[in-house]
């Protein structure tokens, strides 16, 4: 795999950084530690930094030759507020939180490729590295970009990545098109009548109610989606009342929603909110629906996905750059940045064996130490590409 020697050469200390974020984790809009060690190698190797966007969101500038021409690079630096059970070293020291997405790995990718290109100067234009914060529902992403993120820097097109479990070490996916869903929140209140256990009948039962829903709404994929289509509609919470011999007032519902299509997406809140309205009403409840748009769906423009696969294959190798995959349901707030700018998102592969092969948000996930070279020379590979000296 024809890593960059100079990255090559000083992977283990990019290692180091990785496994001192990695104790360290932060979540949603509280990356202090993680971009002041951000901002620090930055500003070590000369790169001009720009911190408070996004609240704990940074930016780093490079500048080299006489050309206006600019790029985007961003990785997210947040973690997950769920405990770690690897037993590593390394682990975290932070109870209840941990790096289960590998985005301690983006962070330090994206760092690598800073050093080498600081160090190299082998560009001509502007290089933005963009670190962002709250990946994990928090939609740094978006604040980023409302915050003035490509008007104060100036990106003809913007890249990221992200680390993929199911791909083996050396390998990576740059397809065209939607490959990350739309993801929404969904809230159901059903309010019915409490009462006696042991009289129902002179109750109206909105657990009853609710899982009547539950099961309505699950037929709206198999039913009112276009085969060809894709969404997904999974119910994860379902609470209501405190004891075993009282019916309860109310039950409450919580899921998400996932779609890779806008005019799906809509038919989702419309169907979701007439099928839960109208079962509630059958059975004498109300049910208020509340569906929460989150992010939109992640789409690679064609132009920049051809730009990415070209720089991927430079370092992996064009056998190993998969062309035509299926987009994936999970969501990405990168996608934000894909509506202001083209650009594209790449998977890259980090199973070796066993190591690095655990899915993410996994408590026994760690990122695969072995990808950080690879990623850091892609990035690298990119600038240089898309940046030429004359």
């Amino acid at each position: 795999m024809p890593v960059i020697n100079r990255i090559a050469d000083f992977a283990p200390e990019m290692a180091e950084w990785r496994r001192t974020i990695h104790q360290h984790p932060e979540i949603c809009y509280e990356e202090v530690k993680t971009s002041d060690l951000v901002a620090a190698k930055l500003a070590e190797w000369g790169i001009e930094v720009h911190r408070g966007i996004a609240t704990t969101g940074l930016v780093g500038v490079l500048r080299n030759g006489s050309s206006g021409r600019s790029i985007g690079l961003r990785a997210d630096m947040d973690a997950l507020p769920m405990p770690e059970e690897t037993g590593l070293s390394y682990a975290s020291k932070v109870p209840g939180k941990m790096h289960a997405c590998g985005h301690d790995g983006h962070t330090t990718m994206l760092l690598g490729a800073a050093k080498y290109l600081a160090e190299t100067r082998n560009f001509d234009g502007t290089v933005h590295f963009i670190f962002q914060p709250a990946e994990e529902g928090g939609a740094g992403g978006k604040v980023m970009v409302q915050e003035g993120l490509f008007s104060r820097f100036p990106c003809d097109s913007v890249y990221g990545v992200h680390n993929d479990p199911e791909l083996k070490l050396g390998e990576c996916s740059v397809v065209a098109g939607p490959v990350l869903a739309a993801s929404d929140r969904l809230e159901i209140l059903v309010s019915g009548v409490g009462g006696h256990a042991a009289r129902p009948h002179t109750t109206i039962d909105p657990v009853l109610v609710g899982a009547q829903i539950v099961v309505a709404l699950q037929a709206i994929v198999a039913r009112r989606v276009d085969p060809l289509d894709s969404a997904v509609i999974s119910l994860c919470q379902f609470h209501a009342g405190t004891a075993s011999n009282v019916i309860p007032e109310t039950a409450e519902i919580k899921g998400t929603v996932r779609t890779l299509r806008p005019e799906t997406q809509d038919e989702m809140e419309r169907l979701i909110t007439r099928i839960a309205e109208g079962t509630a009403a059958a059975h004498g409840a109300e049910a208020r629906v509340t569906y929460r748009r989150g992010y939109p769906p992640t789409v690679n423009h064609a132009a920049e996905t051809e730009r990415a696969a070209l720089a991927a294959a430079k370092v992996m190798g064009t056998e190993r750059v998969i062309r035509d995959r299926l987009p994936k349901m999970g969501g990405e707030d990168f996608s934000f940045m894909l509506l202001e700018r083209p650009g594209c998102f790449v998977n890259l592969g980090q199973a070796d064996g066993a190591k690095g092969a655990v899915p993410v948000h996994n408590t026994k996930y760690d990122f695969n130490d072995d990808l950080l070279p690879v990623g850091a020379s892609f990035f690298a590979a990119l600038v240089e590409q898309e940046l030429p000296r004359g």
